[in-house]
């Protein structure tokens, strides 16, 4: 039975990040149509129903290319929202050891080390120098 599923999937998409992610969405969705009742909760179920559909679709999809470029889109809107929480993240477990600044004239972050006074900082983007303490 094992074998069969091997050649089945063989070429197709199978699952991916994005798929990963409508599938939580539409596990929330089906538990928010369960709960919510009224207007809402009745339009929560089909739209469950469809996202399921674009899953399963997605999963036997023979159309590598167009998937692949979907999840390439999905990837890069997923870093682009969550790699400001990296930054922030990055900062705070190097506040200890470094002092950051942004570029007053193209607003670029650099990072120099602390403790070493009062230090002339030139922005390796523009070019723009500027003092400051660190």
């Amino acid at each position: 039975m094992r074998e069969r599923l091997i050649q089945f999937m063989a070429g197709r998409n199978g699952n991916d990040a994005l798929n990963r992610f409508l599938i939580a969405v539409d596990v929330l969705l089906m538990l928010l149509s369960l709960f919510v009742r009224g207007r809402i909760g009745s339009l929560l179920y089909p739209l469950f129903l469809i996202l399921l559909v674009i899953v399963y679709f997605r999963m036997f999809s023979r159309n590598l290319y167009k998937r692949q470029a979907e999840n390439a889109k999905y990837w890069a809107l997923r870093n682009r929202f969550l790699g400001n929480f990296r930054l922030l993240k990055e900062r705070w477990t190097q506040r200890k050891d470094y002092r950051f600044f942004s570029c007053p004239s193209c607003h670029a972050a650099m990072r120099v080390p602390r403790g070493r006074g009062k230090i002339k900082i030139v922005c390796r983007k523009c070019g723009t120098s500027f003092l400051r303490k660190s």
